[in-house]
């Protein structure tokens, strides 16, 4: 598994421009390998579909892996009759290595790619994309198991392909439906991102690509499609399934030991709503009901314990309060730490006495309700207190919680309130405008070291399309010898 380094975390979705004459907004790969017979109609087809109802430019790429036939002269041909259209050739085979390495020398902001086949209809093709380029998803997929998908193909297939897919949401907990169908599309800054951590180069390679998506946080879009087998498929279904397998197997223990640094994909504050401050929105409030309810949750039990204890020896009410001031005391620690995240010996004292105090009211609320039962019935049974009890504690419990919220664990923070200048921003000016920190008092508060600035390199609308990839284009990585498959017939 790949643990190089990645560009870094990514910028905060934006919708795409149609972009300058002869830039295409959109790149299909159409990877191929002796598809002499069907490459030609194919490519006719879709050219076709797209000039007709694509609204944006567009280019068509055949990726050839290591074809041998006549598919490279037919792919030739097709490029030099049709200007969005442009063959690429390799020398190795693997479907995934095509895609990585066409998609890493496209400059087209959105990137997809489809079977030659198109067993996929294409009036699925638009709704693929369009999220990409609205800035609504990250990567996008055509789906056969939706519940709206309409497919026509074996048993044998339906069962393979169900079964992958229970396979992966069993042992990779992957939430989309289906990893395998043709029909994908991701956009160029997050494949420049997330394909150098995509280790494999066959057919796992859209699994793969798409756990680790998913396990980065990115949006991942599916498209219903329609969808008709083909029977004339080359693809060797038991060999691809034990490839998958130990694919499976390879990612699943990449993501247990924590070796991918998926954090580099993450979209930054903005983006996710859900990382921006909202006024009168609390933060970290769920957290802390998910804590304090586990802590409340094992304190009731220690507490009831306690109680069936001290009553063997004493009345009722002697051994709720003698319960209720250990398990209290408890109870404060644990929310102290666990709950609200309070570190250190600092305040400890003072946070146990205004615990004490949320235990006096608990304590009010628990004897009051037992002292109603015993005026009720002179002498309840043991399970008719531990009931009354338990409901009692739960309406503390909710008071307890708001208390030590807003009271015993405010969050006041840990830091001095700081006063921010910032310097004027001149657009002409190539650095970032300079934020300087100040104490209330005036002082300035030690500073970082400056953050490092990056160039970027801009190319002209049509480079990429002039066939030159290699001056058009970011560096590619060298391929591996060890990734050779002599032996996949795919």
């Amino acid at each position: 598994m790949r643990t190089d380094s990645s560009p870094g975390t990514l910028p905060a979705r934006e919708h795409l421009p149609a972009g300058d004459a002869g830039t295409p907004v959109l790149d299909i790969v159409i990877p191929v390998y002796n598809e002499e017979k069907d490459l030609r109609p194919c490519v006719l087809r879709l050219h076709e579909h797209l000039r007709r109802t694509f609204p944006y430019a567009f280019r068509i790429t055949v990726a050839d892996n290591a074809s041998t036939d006549t598919t490279p002269r037919v792919a030739a041909r097709l490029a030099a009759e049709i200007a969005e259209v442009r063959s690429y050739r390799l020398e190795q085979k693997g479907r995934g290595r095509a895609l990585r390495t066409v998609w890493s020398a496209s400059d087209a902001p959105v990137l997809a790619y489809m079977d030659v086949d198109l067993s996929t209809d294409l009036n699925a093709l638009l709704p693929l994309v369009a999220p990409l380029i609205s800035g609504h998803s990250d990567l996008a997929i055509g789906s056969r198991l939706a519940r709206s998908s309409r497919v026509v193909r074996g048993a044998k297939r339906e069962f393979i392909s169900r079964s992958y897919n229970l396979i992966l949401r069993g042992s990779l907990q992957a939430r989309f439906s289906d990893a395998q169908c043709g029909f994908k599309a991701i956009r160029r800054d997050v494949a420049q991102v997330l394909l150098p951590l995509v280790e494999d180069t066959g057919w796992f390679f859209d699994t793969e690509m798409l756990v680790l998506a998913e396990r980065a946080g990115l949006r991942i879009h599916e498209v219903p499609v329609d969808w008709v087998d083909d029977p004339d498929s080359t693809v060797h279904i038991v060999k691809t399934a034990t490839d998958d397998l130990r694919g499976v197997w390879r990612v699943g223990r990449a993501l247990a030991t924590g070796s991918l640094p998926l954090d580099r994909i993450t979209r930054p504050f903005g983006d996710d709503p859900r990382d921006r401050e909202i006024k009168d929105v609390p933060k970290g409030l769920a957290r802390q009901l998910v804590g304090f309810c586990v802590v409340g949750g094992l304190s009731t039990l220690f507490y009831l314990l306690l109680y069936s204890g001290f009553r063997q020896f004493s009345g009722s009410q002697v051994a709720n309060a003698l319960a209720l001031l250990v398990s209290a005391v408890a109870n404060t620690a644990a929310n102290r730490r666990l709950t609200f995240g309070v570190r250190g010996r600092g305040g400890a004292v003072r946070h146990q006495a205004q615990g004490l105090v949320v235990f006096g009211i608990g304590l009010a609320l628990t004897s009051g309700s037992l002292a109603a039962l015993n005026a009720a019935t002179g002498s309840p049974a043991h399970a008719t207190e531990l009931a009354v009890l338990i409901a009692a504690n739960l309406a503390a419990t909710v008071l307890r919680f708001l208390l030590f919220r807003a009271w015993v664990f405010p969050d006041r923070g840990d830091t001095p309130e700081v006063s921010t200048v910032v310097a004027a921003h001149n657009p002409s000016s190539p650095t970032y405008a300079t934020t300087v920190p100040y104490r209330p008092g005036g002082t300035p508060l030690p500073q970082r070291p400056p953050y490092e600035t990056y160039q970027t390199t801009q190319f002209r609308a049509g480079e990429a399309a002039d066939g030159n990839w290699r001056d058009a284009t970011m560096r590619l990585q060298p391929v591996r010898p060890h990734d050779t498959d002599p032996g996949d017939a795919r």
